[in-house]
């Protein structure tokens, strides 16, 4: 997939997958990586960007599988954002599909 594609969906699929639940780093990656090829890399930054803009909070949770994990949690402000993320995705992707319907010939 298109590199740019990723980068400017993968804020709104960060955000969309924390909406419900709380999730630490890596989890997300592998929510995310079932859908789209991501690296590892890419969303840590992101995490840290979105948690210095108040978007989450952040919190250490004990695991039984090793140390304590860092969750991240959508905070009213990140759920705002979220929202207003995903009507202009709907708008977004509802007009690039029109052109393409209208611009692409599948005879």
């Amino acid at each position: 997939m298109n590199v740019q594609f990723k980068k400017g969906v993968l804020e709104l699929c960060v955000l969309a997958l924390l909406d419900k639940q709380d999730r630490y780093g890596y989890e997300l990656v592998q929510k995310i990586s079932d859908q789209i090829a991501i690296s590892e890399g890419t969303v840590y930054p992101l995490l840290r960007r979105l948690t210095k803009e108040e978007f989450f909070t952040t919190y250490l949770q004990e695991s039984t599988e090793g140390p304590s994990r860092k969750y991240y949690k959508l905070t009213e402000k990140g759920r705002k954002y979220l929202y207003a993320l995903i009507q202009e995705w709907n708008e977004f992707t509802s007009g690039v599909n029109q052109l393409i319907k209208e611009g692409v010939n599948h005879e």
